[in-house]
């Protein structure tokens, strides 16, 4: 994984100011529609306090949850759904905080539905006017930057029509230079001013005016000329990186800003960062970018997690073990060799739940394998003591993974670690699995485990996990987790 993901709720800091006004404003008049026009800063009105809480809920959730992605890209009806969606988890996560410490017999439940109703609306309004108002300003005559688009012939259309759909950025397309589709593989000649270089027929006229309404200046000599004469701010070289360096200089000391493309009208842009590597200028892409401070959040639930697992795996071993010992004697723990994050080898650790000799009977049971693939598993495993089926049955087997969770070698949320004779076996694309550590839980382990037979399916899921990944989806698979485990559904 990539680090270098800007922040959302940085990003589009306005919107999170406009939500957290939004909010007060609802709160109040919902206090006031259940508590009358009394004014509420009195002694015995809990509002203020809830305000408070509300206040700081919805900043973590903003945080968490990241609310805004694509925001300025939503239609009416995605907003709205956006809008009724984070309301709803809003409004939950507010009561079950009430609920944590025990205040939520100081409200009354007929308030918090006045306020979800109410802030829906002023959001979603507020949201819709607020974007009117970006795009409004930003395709104001006056505003913007003037750009200046360099680019072959049979690029052109595909080019512009994405520059054109964005129309909430910061540069106005004000015109094209359109190059011959074999321009820019000429050789450069002449000692790099303009009146000196040949690109063989680039100056013969366009056959075209305009391209999807933006005007077509002329070929390459019209280029230094239309700058000259007219407001340019930016000029854009694509895919012409002999034609940038022809004018690049020039452009520059005329006070015009100069850019190339990086990437490919099919590529996914969003997924490419920029980095510096050692003192050398990348452009790095990865499955699914994330920020620093994601990765460190993401850390720092994988360690108060796994402190609290590990205090609950000692508390299960006073009980664990003695029959552990009654039942296969041997070890208590089990530890075996795993892949995990890009091929880094670690010790897992499991209460052993199969006999001693378990690794050494699993050649003669692989025709029972029920696995289409490059995992096993079998229904009545023979090698599995009675008890070591109640472990697995109530998940009690891994609580020992929260020591690797604590070490760092796994985390609460992600894929599950194959052995090394799983991992030898694996093709190209499967190893992309092992793009993000290892979890004790993850998307498979909450989608009925036992029902997936299939291995391409488990690298499908995981998958769906790393290129969707988020701290708010770490959190739905934890909360699932705990359903699944109470529910025992989907363990082995």
């Amino acid at each position: 994984m990539s680090y270098e993901k800007s922040n959302q709720w940085v990003k589009h800091i306005d919107f999170a100011v406009i939500d957290l006004a939004c909010m007060e404003v609802s709160l109040l008049a919902a206090n006031m529609l259940r508590h009358g026009l009394a004014f509420p800063f009195t002694e015995g009105n809990n509002y203020v306090r809830l305000a408070l809480i509300a206040a700081v809920l919805l900043i973590a959730y903003i945080f968490f949850a990241e609310p805004y992605s694509g925001i300025l890209r939503r239609g009416y009806l995605r907003e709205l759904k956006s809008v009724i969606i984070n309301n709803v988890a809003l409004i939950l996560v507010i009561i079950v905080f009430l609920f944590a410490v025990h205040s939520t017999a100081s409200y009354y439940r007929l308030m918090f539905g006045y306020f979800t109703a109410i802030d829906i609306v002023l959001t979603y309004f507020s949201h819709v006017f607020w974007k009117r108002w970006i795009r409004k300003r930003t395709n104001a005559p006056d505003r913007g930057r003037a750009l200046l688009l360099v680019i072959r012939e049979q690029e052109a259309e595909k080019c512009v029509d994405r520059i054109l759909k964005n129309p909430y950025g910061v540069v106005k397309l004000c015109g094209i230079i359109l190059l011959k589709n074999d321009t820019d593989v000429q050789t450069i000649t002449g000692d790099g001013r303009h009146s000196h270089f040949s690109y063989g027929e680039s100056a013969e006229p366009p056959k075209v005016s305009e391209i999807m309404g933006v005007p077509v200046i002329g070929s390459e000599d019209g280029l230094l000329t239309y700058c000259k004469l007219n407001v340019v701010d930016d000029v854009l070289f694509f895919n012409t990186p002999l034609c940038l360096k022809k004018y690049r200089d020039i452009l520059l000391n005329m006070g015009i800003r100069v850019h190339r493309n990086m990437v490919e009208l099919e590529d996914d842009y969003l997924k490419y960062q920029v980095n510096t590597i050692n003192g050398i200028m990348t452009l790095s892409t990865s499955i699914t970018p994330s920020s620093l401070w994601q990765m460190a959040a993401k850390r720092g639930m994988d360690i108060l997690g796994g402190l609290i697992g590990c205090i609950a795996t000692l508390i299960i071993l006073i009980f664990v073990a003695p029959v552990i010992k009654i039942q296969a004697p041997g070890p208590i723990f089990f530890s075996q060799t795993r892949v995990g994050k890009n091929g880094r080898r670690f010790k897992i650790y499991k209460f052993r739940s199969m006999y001693k000799d378990a690794e050494a009977r699993k050649k003669e049971l692989m025709t029972q394998n029920k696995m289409k693939g490059f995992m096993f598993k079998m229904d009545n495993d023979p090698r599995i003591f009675p008890f070591g089926k109640f472990m697995r049955k109530t998940s009690l087997d891994e609580f020992p993974q929260f020591f690797n969770v604590l070490k760092g070698d796994m985390s609460l949320c992600g894929t599950r670690p194959p052995t090394l004779d799983e991992y030898i076996q694996y093709a190209p694309h499967h190893k992309s699995r092992l793009a993000m550590k290892p979890g004790i839980t993850g998307l498979w382990q909450v989608s009925g485990r036992s029902q997936i037979t299939d291995f391409e399916e488990v690298v499908r899921l995981d998958n769906e996990y790393i290129r969707n990944w988020s701290l708010s989806l770490d959190l739905k698979i934890l909360f699932k987790t705990v359903l699944v485990v109470f529910a025992r559904k989907g363990s082995v």
